[in-house]
């Protein structure tokens, strides 16, 4: 079931992802986490609320989506680097309560590895953004719905999307990723996805107006029974003003 909320631009898109998200950051909780563009101002308003309200996140649990397969932890583009610089550097997280599938070394036994983890618990709310071609995670168009963490190759498109990261550093967007599968984002208890901008309008539509076909992995949320869904008026403009609450 989606709860669509739509507002003027991204820092009321943030605003709004963290009053989602403020409910649980309390102790026990387990948050699924995102990288991207897309979740930076929610963590910059929750290290807000960490130095300001002195909101703790010593007893908080965290499971990253996704990685990058053949990064060092400590490239500037991996998603270690990217969710330590964003957000556990400037909160009290515990280091052990940490959690981000490995992409290096044996990929097969990372995957198994971090599934197992993950049983061991359950996401109380996992945050998302949604690529220009419907993917979630890094779980790319015709990625089966039973899939739980995998190798995936990116698509031409994905690597593009993302190519202004890596161009600066004269470098290529890496071919493959490590991430979290359709099963295990939809074993979450809540989902909240962010997103913003006209390039997301096509994929915001297919995933909630769409049919659910692998074809568009994000439409799997139909089937999901909380997901609040925080858009800026450029990614809603597919939709029709019925389809949203206005904010």
């Amino acid at each position: 079931m989606f709860k669509v909320i739509c507002v003027k631009d991204y820092e009321r898109v943030s605003d709004i992802a963290f009053e989602t998200m403020k409910p649980f950051l309390k102790d026990g909780s387990v948050l699924g986490l995102a990288t991207g563009s897309s979740p930076i101002g929610l963590y910059k308003r929750m290290i807000e609320d960490h130095k300001t309200n002195g909101t703790s996140y010593k007893n908080i649990y965290t499971f990253n989506l996704d990685e990058y397969v053949g990064l060092p932890l400590d490239h500037s583009e991996s998603y270690w680097t990217f969710m330590h610089k964003q957000l556990f550097d400037h909160i009290d997280i515990d280091d052990s309560h940490i959690h981000i599938p490995s992409g290096l070394g044996d990929l097969e036994a990372n995957a198994k590895a971090y599934d197992e983890a993950m049983d061991k618990m359950v996401v109380d709310i996992q945050v998302l953004g949604i690529g220009s071609d419907g993917h979630i995670g890094f779980n790319e168009p015709n990625t089966p719905f039973d899939e739980t963490t995998h190798v995936t190759e990116l698509t031409e498109q994905t690597r593009k999307d993302n190519a202004r990261f890596f161009d600066p550093l004269g470098e290529e967007v890496p071919h493959q990723a490590i991430t979290m599968g359709p099963a295990n984002i939809m074993r979450a208890k809540n989902v909240l996805l962010v997103a913003n901008g006209a390039n997301k309008a096509q994929a915001i539509h297919d995933m909630i107006k769409g049919e659910v076909s692998e074809a568009c992995p994000a439409s799997i949320l139909q089937r999901h029974p909380s997901v609040t869904v925080v858009v800026d008026e450029a990614a809603a403009s597919m939709l029709e003003e019925t389809d949203y609450e206005k904010r």
